[in-house]
């Protein structure tokens, strides 16, 4: 929001038992990205803003997550778990610094977008002291009501105290709230422990605001976009949701996907023009296709750069630091893993590539292995542009083939092979005549062939 500052606060807290799992609950996945990565990407961001993370004791590993996503995020213990006031009470050294908008979120909405923040903080440029967001709940039992009159905010209802007409509401609140910043930390501060858990809820904010004379107001959004994740299932919903989302924009992108729903993408996929993915394509993080990429069926890639014009697969699996140059060739059941690949490298069938840099143009035969492990140390495999691998070939690690080299089919190499020199390594092939029918012969009428 140009012009305006803003303190996000995130709330982390919480373990999500629930989860069963022993994985904090904001670091669980969603399109290979945490729940919490998410939030934290969709908060306003830029100069004058600054976020400050709530973390449960004992929670490095969140605090972490938030600094990887945001160098200049802040992260506060709630010691106790006393609702989510006093979480946010956590981080008061934050909110006293000042700003003209605390906006609160939470860690466990991993489908909230930019928009939507900048939605609520938009009527507190027109005075309003807070804004909640909320939404028209398709089965409301459970949430709180926003009972609204004369367009204002007048209170957040929660379901145990509710009348019947009340239920009946269907307008519920999503727990994210946008503060003035001029009175935020006074209101929140205000908000005492009445309730019979002893525990602090920010939505005695509304009627706090309210006894002011300040203005309190709802924003609306889309139910599925404040989705809280507490279990497995609604994690998975969420899956699916935002599986549906990344498909939309990459078809509206121009991606041809032959079957949107079998194909697998992830939060950070970027894609050029003119790219085609086949079937039952699963997309990890850490991918980018360039114009004009055939990604075919039941390919599997994480954390790959693949070039322009580059045809992979069916059936290959880019494991990371795998790099394709323009009109590289991966075929069907070949793997590849830290491997550079210059432009026009043929890779195509039943290889393994691992550890290596491979030259403009070369070819590299089926069942050829680069052997890059000793069982303790990885090694590297330098093959020269223009060289051609023949199939079944091993290439013992560390070694070099030369530019416009060839390697005789089913050689195992094991030493450095100059510029366009011929290598061929194999046992004399020792002939037995005969051998066969007498082997036979030896069990004919004692013993049957198994």
């Amino acid at each position: 929001m140009t012009g305006r500052t803003s303190l996000t606060i995130v709330l982390a807290a919480g373990e999500g038992t629930r989860m069963r799992s022993s994985l904090p609950k904001v670091l669980h996945q969603v399109a290979n990205q945490s729940l919490l990565a998410h939030v934290v990407m969709a908060a306003p961001q830029g100069a004058g803003s600054a976020l400050a993370v709530v973390v449960g004791p004992d929670r490095e590993d969140v605090a972490a997550e938030a600094t990887r996503i945001r160098a200049d995020a802040t992260t506060f213990v709630q010691n106790e778990r006393l609702g989510t006031a006093h979480a946010v009470l956590a981080a008061k050294d934050a909110i006293a610094r000042g700003a003209d908008d605390l906006l609160i979120a939470f860690g466990d909405t991993p489908l909230i977008s930019s928009e939507t923040f900048e939605r609520l903080r938009a009527p507190l440029k027109d005075g309003a002291a807070l804004a909640v967001l909320g939404f028209r709940a398709k089965a409301p039992g459970g949430y709180g009501r926003l009972l609204v009159a004369d367009g204002q905010l007048v209170a957040i209802r929660e379901e145990a105290d509710a009348s019947e007409a009340e239920r009946r509401i269907d307008l519920c609140n999503a727990g994210v709230m946008a503060f003035a910043g001029t009175t935020a930390l006074e209101v929140i501060e205000k908000i005492g422990n009445a309730n019979s858990k002893g525990e602090y809820y920010l939505t005695d904010a509304v009627e706090i605001v309210r006894s002011m004379s300040l203005k309190a107001i709802v924003i609306e959004t889309d139910e599925d976009e404040v989705r809280g994740i507490n279990t497995k299932t609604q994690l998975a919903e969420a899956e699916a949701i935002m599986q549906t989302r990344l498909r939309r924009a990459a078809l509206d992108a121009g991606v041809t996907l032959v079957a949107p729903e079998t194909v697998h993408l992830s939060a950070d996929t970027t894609f050029g023009k003119d790219v085609t993915i086949e079937q039952y394509v699963v997309i990890g993080s850490g991918v980018s296709i360039a114009d004009g990429a055939v990604i075919h069926a039941f390919s599997h890639i994480v954390q790959a750069e693949i070039g322009k014009a580059v045809s992979v697969g069916p059936y290959a699996r880019l494991r990371p630091g795998t790099s394709l140059g323009e009109g590289a060739r991966i075929g069907n059941f070949v793997e590849t893993k830290a491997a550079k690949l210059a432009a026009g490298v043929k890779v195509n069938h039943l290889t393994y590539i691992g550890d290596s840099e491979i030259g403009a143009g070369a070819n590299i035969g089926a069942g050829t292995i680069t052997c890059n492990y000793d069982g303790f140390n990885k090694s590297k495999t330098i093959i020269g542009a223009g060289a051609f691998v023949g199939s079944n070939s091993s290439l013992v690690a560390p070694v070099k083939i030369g530019s416009g080299a060839y390697i005789g089919s089913g050689s195992v190499i094991t030493r450095d092979v100059p510029d366009d020199a011929l290598a061929v390594e194999r046992n004399e092939v020792s002939t037995r005549e005969g051998w066969g029918r007498r082997f036979r012969d030896k069990y004919t009428g004692s013993k049957k062939p198994k």
